[in-house]
């Protein structure tokens, strides 16, 4: 099998265009950051609104009844046990299978953010206080996927509603909000600047022209 090797101008051309990437890439990255910083700032969690750490004086529901005749209320979680229950994505929100005290299973929107310590100092076996949330009635079996996700040790209680302990504080990860952007910049850099790069050359006469006129005297 015979291999193709890029002419030596593509390889330069390439190059040329990547290290120019590299700034625009910088860039874009910085402005992203700060974008994130201002989104964090806007959407960081209120007291008293949902998304936020419970305070000591809210309700903490121990059954879906409970969240059923409570307009906000809190959930305590034994150690880590609401992440490791099942999880998926439904219409943009990820999603955790949140164990009640009563042992019903019920879909829970989390910011992570905003969990709290308790009865202990241990990541792992330490209670945790999820955030202020309230009810969110939803049909979940739309999405057949997302109920497979979640679902895959045992079936939630309840399909026609979820908790949402997020509200206002959704945010981008800042994985995602910084470099994103700054993949998309360095490859729109590398597109526009790689063709440019080799044009130039070519009317320099280093690199052969990929699309050269034809004469008059060709065409007759």
């Amino acid at each position: 099998m015979r291999r193709r090797i890029l002419p030596f101008d593509i390889w330069l051309c390439l190059l040329l265009a990547f290290l120019v990437s590299l700034g625009t890439g910088a860039a874009a990255e910085r402005l992203a950051q700060i974008a994130y910083a201002k989104a964090e700032e806007a959407h960081a969690p209120v007291a008293g609104q949902i998304g936020a750490p419970a305070a000591e004086t809210v309700f903490r529901a121990q059954s879906v009844d409970d969240l059923l005749t409570h307009d906000t209320f809190t959930v305590i979680s034994p150690g880590i046990e609401y992440r490791n229950r099942g999880a998926g994505y439904y219409g943009g929100k990820y999603f955790y299978a949140l164990t009640m005290p009563s042992g019903e299973l019920v879909a829970a929107w989390i910011n992570g953010d905003s969990v709290q310590e308790s009865g202990g100092s241990d990541y792992f076996s330490s209670d945790k206080i999820l955030p202020l949330g309230h009810i969110v009635y939803e049909d979940l079996t739309e999405s057949e996927t997302f109920l497979e996700q979640i679902e895959f040790k045992e079936p939630l209680s309840r399909r026609d509603f979820y908790i949402d302990m997020v509200g206002d504080t959704a945010i981008l990860n800042e994985e995602q909000a910084v470099e994103t952007p700054k993949l998309m910049v360095q490859l729109l850099t590398i597109v526009v600047f790689f063709p440019l790069f080799h044009y130039v050359g070519s009317k320099l006469g280093l690199f052969p022209a990929y699309f050269a006129k034809k004469k008059e005297s060709e065409w007759e």
